[in-house]
């Protein structure tokens, strides 16, 4: 890519991303979205989420501009000089997370996970649920609110809140966190390598029914969960010179 790149601005829809979608796109020129080499996202992680899922099978880098809340996966949001940010930018590459479930009535449903495959609880009962690794059960039963298959990328997300383990960008591995565990009380999780194949199944459906989600997607009344990292599919994110995700990750990791 040579000269400046030819770029497409998207915005989510609160008054300040949108502001500054009109200011950005009075200081440079814009391409249409299908001509662009980068995207150029407004607004906070959902955002950055929801313009990866967008174009999964683009290949397009996204340079995000925080006008959120916390922008964990965004830049600063600045005016000038982009062209000068966007060529000393550095890149991460992740890989999103396959999810394969199965419902009560027999329906299987697919979808695709940037952050994390989530199981939760629906009702005020906890949820009952057998793990195995690659065709070995590892635990016959986990009474718990739930549990969750979290990427590299994700882990700083609902994985954190949880007290799963941080993982730096480029590890091959995969985080299994549980949420408020009952029994194994002390079970705080397990590192799984990311070519690892999860399967979830749900004890006691019918009396302690269980949901699954996907980022954004959610299919209810589960009895079955499958997950896998999909390598087939590779998603480009750029930060600024300094200020990649994995010097993000470690930042985190030291604060209160």
């Amino acid at each position: 890519m040579s000269g400046t790149p030819r770029l497409f601005f998207a915005a989510s829809s609160a008054p300040d991303a949108q502001a500054a979608l009109v200011a950005l796109r009075a200081r440079y020129s814009e391409s249409p979205e299908n001509e662009a080499e980068i995207i150029v996202a407004l607004g906070g992680d959902g955002f950055m989420l929801e313009m990866l899922h967008k174009h999964l099978g683009s290949k397009l880098p996204i340079y995000g501009m925080n006008l959120g809340s916390v922008g964990f996966l965004m830049n600063e949001h600045k005016l000038d000089d982009l062209a000068g940010r966007l060529k000393s930018a550095e890149r991460a590459v992740i890989h999103p997370l396959r999810m394969r479930a199965t419902s009560a009535d027999g329906t299987r449903h697919a979808a695709i996970a940037i952050n994390e495959v989530s199981l939760l609880r629906q009702t005020r009962q906890a949820a009952k649920l057998r793990i195995s690794i690659d065709g070995h059960v590892r635990m016959d039963e986990l009474i718990c609110d739930g549990v969750m298959v979290a990427t590299p990328a994700g882990s700083t997300a609902y994985n954190l809140s949880a007290h799963g383990p941080i993982l730096p960008i480029d590890s091959a591995l995969l985080a299994l966190t549980p949420i408020s565990a009952f029994r194994p009380r002390r079970w705080r999780g397990a590192l799984l390598p990311h070519k690892a194949q999860v399967r979830l199944e749900i004890l006691e459906g019918g009396k302690r029914p269980v949901s699954a989600v996907a980022d954004h997607v959610e299919v209810r009344d589960v009895i079955q969960v499958d997950v896998v990292e999909d390598r087939s599919i590779s998603l480009t994110m750029m930060f600024d010179a300094g200020r990649n995700l994995n010097e993000r990750i470690l930042t985190e990791q030291f604060l209160d």
